[in-house]
């Protein structure tokens, strides 16, 4: 944790950059947030440094969970001191949308509010979109933690078949310089595209992380279609395994070859489903081709890679259209990259699964084992996906039962349940489109934060703590 906060109170230090060019009379507010946090993250360090040898499993656990909380804490500084919010629960929903790159947002006027905290929310966005705990590891991989189970316990949603803690630190540092390499790449070609340095290093930094976040409150709508095409490129390849990416810039192509099952379901989704959405808002809403074609295509990777930017209000669109748009976000990207949802792996591999059953119906004696990248699956990671299915569907009808409890509709609780548990952020009715979550209550916001959390660590890892076996000698 002391380790984490120094990170996030380095970056926090970042944002005196725009403080002081924009003077916008934050500085000293955001000079004393950052070295409240790496004071305290330079004390925890200091004291237990020698402190760290942890084998026991459920103490990963428990402490992915206190890095996430701690984290989404010391964000909320920010927000309360520099008067961009006086209430700490909207200041705890913003810094939990921001951490988990969820993408909901309190503030219905982004352009409002100060350059640094706008810095900020971008900020909070592209280091919990990479992973906090991948973070740790790549900064220090000699720390005396069971590292493949502190990786499993973030990052369940990856391809972990086979690493060690060795692997699993190479592979923490391959997905760290594609993000770099990714980020860096998008922020220049932003930049010649025509747009301002200020708003290509924040849009870049909430897309490439699939968070959404924007510094303009119609999110990415007023930018040009060049720059809207760019950033959907950025949403695309952020859905992507970085692990694959990894390996096709490093031209390993026979590696690439047994790996491509998840790829070519994730891109065939994503073809039919902007073949749809583009139809329907030519031929059922009227717009004209060029503009179908741009406003389904943005929008609908969006919501696949659940990143949450918006282009136009879907929710005006054909219902159809707008229902594939949350299931495509309950889907969500490939596993290893930064999106949220179930994951295509797992999708793909109930698919198969459900087709293997059905071909037992007919056939009971063949055996139909369910195969990914030319290979079987074992029927224990088959029923984990299924455990995990399940356990997702769960949540997120107790979560619109429980909005609804609080005062919320039920179309705006179905769309809020959606999109704080996958991480795609916009909702239905007020929440959605361009709108934001500041009318929802403040037992409201406090359960959505909860959601969204549930949903980055892909709810298992936080519902193994109220297990009584979990805290067990």
């Amino acid at each position: 944790m002391g380790i984490v906060l120094m990170a996030e109170g380095g970056l926090m230090g970042l944002c005196l950059v725009p403080a002081l060019h924009f003077a916008d009379g934050t500085a000293l507010q955001i000079a004393a947030c950052a070295a409240l946090t790496i004071v305290m993250g330079f004390f925890l360090w200091y004291r237990y440094r020698r402190d760290t040898l942890i084998e026991d499993r459920r103490m990963s656990y428990l402490l992915v969970v206190l890095l996430w909380l701690v984290l989404s804490l010391f964000a909320t500084l920010p927000f309360l001191a520099t008067g961009s919010t006086l209430s700490f629960t909207t200041a705890w929903f913003e810094a939990m949308s921001g951490v988990t790159s969820t993408g909901a947002t309190i503030f219905p006027h982004v352009r409002l509010l100060p350059s640094s905290v706008l810095l900020w929310r971008s900020m909070t966005q592209w280091f919990g979109g990479f992973g906090i705990v991948l973070l740790v590891l790549a900064l220090s991989p000699r720390l005396g933690i069971n590292k493949y189970s502190l990786y499993t316990a973030e990052a369940s949603g990856a391809d972990n078949t086979g690493k060690t803690a060795v692997r699993t630190v190479v592979t923490v540092r391959r997905t760290l310089s594609v993000y770099l390499a990714l980020t860096v790449a998008f922020i220049i070609v932003l930049w010649i595209s025509g747009m301002q340095l200020w708003d290509a290093v924040n849009l870049t930094f909430t897309n490439i992380s699939s968070g959404g976040f924007s510094v303009n409150s119609d999110s990415i709508a007023t930018i040009t279609p060049l720059q809207q095409y760019i950033l959907a490129g950025a949403m695309l390849l952020s859905g992507v395994n970085f692990t694959l990416l990894y390996l096709f810039f490093t031209l390993k192509w026979k590696q690439i070859r047994h790996k491509m099952d998840q790829l070519n379901f994730f891109l065939l989704l994503c073809i039919l489903a902007v073949a749809f959405v583009v139809g329907t808002l030519h031929w059922h809403s009227g717009y004209g081709w060029s503009d179908a074609v741009r406003l389904g295509t943005v929008q609908t990777v969006s919501a696949l890679t659940t990143t949450g930017s918006v282009v136009a209000d879907s929710t005006l669109w054909w219902t159809p259209a707008t229902f594939l748009l949350l299931m495509l976000a309950i889907c969500g990207g490939m596993a290893g990259s930064t999106t949220g949802g179930m994951k295509v792996m797992r999708v793909l591999i109930l698919l198969r699964n459900s087709r293997s059953i059905m071909r037992n119906r007919l056939h009971p004696r063949v055996v139909n084992p369910v195969r990914l990248n030319g290979g079987p699956v074992s029927s224990h990671i088959t029923n984990n996906v299924m455990v995990i299915f399940m356990v997702f569907a769960m949540i997120l009808m107790v979560g619109v039962m429980v909005l609804m409890l609080c005062g919320v509709n039920a179309t705006e609780a179905i769309g809020a349940a959606v999109g704080c548990l996958t991480g795609y952020g916009p909702g239905l009715g007020a929440s959605g489109g361009f709108g934001s979550y500041a009318h929802f209550s403040s037992a409201a916001m406090w359960f959505c934060s909860l959601l969204m959390l549930l949903g980055r660590l892909e709810c298992m890892t936080v519902i193994v703590l109220f297990l009584p076996r979990f805290w067990r000698r």
